[in-house]
């Protein structure tokens, strides 16, 4: 059974002298402004000034927030700190998708995905480094857990991409990156405030996804928040026998509990299954997805495994894959093919930090903290 206890998601990535105003929640940053510029006689007013300037319309540093009296610049920078991911590396491809690669404060790297589609643009952004999940088929489980991100990472990566010249500004945000984002679900919960509220980066709840393996406690925790994020659940078998070969934590949260949740979710849930060449893609896969999808009304999303990340296992066919559809929407399933992206690129999820960091060894278990969803 796999370990689903992990470190504590403290904020390092600030100096220990100054307070990383980017790891906390609008309602709280906002706050401590208040208090800050109220003990200096300076008006409330600065504090909604200076929380602008850090999401909806961020600089690099407090100087450049010209709009504040330079005395006060000085003296923001030296009791708190926003600090940047730094850009390893960016890629481009031949269709419009583009892959940055993020080094962080203690050297681990993240990967962020830009995905235009016409007037949209979808980013695909991670929780994590790495991912204690270890799904058969998947790069970033295969490089092993390393540590949660932080508010601060996980909402920083729309940030970074907004600064850039000329801005990248996303109109979709989706969980779909390297880590599990309900095992971080503290950090996440906060991320999604940052991504969500008017006053920060401003993207509609409807806008936003949070993809999980179907992680049962953090799915009730996401459905009590009131904004509607919209939830994928990672299903790729439609049997436990077969899921449990691909997805470990399928010992856990058996197919059974996840259906219940997903049909226990109050807006419509989506199926996300990688076609897998003569795995998961035969027509009695087809029929036992249908029966799922239509116990809780799921939308099924059918992805072509990415060659890059593929671990062993065969792209199925495109025509496999029309058959496979036909058979859910005979069977009255909505149902979507997901066009692949950066086919020329390292697009895979985790594919370019593998290339750059290897496979590390994961975290051990005994240096794992648990965790808390609620």
């Amino acid at each position: 059974m796999i370990d689903l206890a992990l470190p504590d998601m403290t904020d390092t990535a600030s100096s220990p002298e100054r307070e990383n105003l980017l790891t906390l929640a609008p309602d709280a940053a906002l706050e401590r402004l208040r208090t800050w510029f109220s003990a200096r006689d300076e008006p409330a007013y600065r504090a909604t000034q200076v929380f602008a300037r850090l999401w909806s319309r961020p600089v690099n540093a407090f100087a450049d927030m010209t709009e504040q009296p330079k005395a006060l610049r000085d003296a923001l920078a030296e009791t708190f700190d926003i600090p940047r991911l730094e850009l390893a590396t960016r890629q481009t491809s031949t269709d419009g998708t583009e892959k940055f690669l993020y080094r962080l404060h203690d050297g681990q790297l993240i990967e962020t995905v830009a995905i235009p589609d016409g007037d949209r643009l979808t980013l695909c952004i991670s929780s994590q480094a790495g991912c204690a999940l270890q799904c058969a088929f998947c790069a970033t489980g295969a490089m092993g857990f390393q540590r949660n991100l932080t508010p601060s990472e996980i909402a920083g990566q729309v940030r970074e991409l907004r600064m850039l010249e000329p801005a990248i500004l996303a109109t979709n945000i989706v969980f779909m990156g390297m880590g599990e984002p309900l095992m971080n679900w503290k950090a996440v919960d906060v991320a999604l405030s940052l991504l969500n509220d008017p006053r920060a980066l401003g993207i509609g709840a409807r806008h936003i996804t949070i993809s999980t393996v179907g992680i049962l406690p953090g799915i009730v925790a996401l459905s009590e928040r009131p904004e509607q994020f919209r939830l994928a659940i990672s299903i790729h078998a439609p049997s436990d026998a077969l899921r449990h070969t691909l997805m470990p934590v399928n010992t856990k949260y058996p197919l059974a509990d996840v259906i219940d949740a997903a049909r226990a979710f109050d807006r419509r849930v989506t199926f996300e299954y990688v076609m897998l060449g003569g795995v998961n893609d035969q027509p009695e896969h087809a029929t036992q997805l249908a029966a799922l999808a239509r116990d809780c009304q799921a939308f099924v999303n059918l992805i072509p495994l990415h060659p890059g990340g593929s671990l062993g296992f065969t792209p199925t066919s495109a025509a496999v894959i029309a058959a496979f559809a036909r058979a859910l929407r005979t069977r009255n399933v909505e149902t979507a093919v997901r066009r692949s992206r950066g086919l020329d690129i390292a697009a895979a999820c985790g594919q370019l930090r593998t290339e750059r960091l290897g496979r590390r060894l994961p975290v051990a278990a005994q240096d794992h903290s648990e965790v808390h969803v609620a």
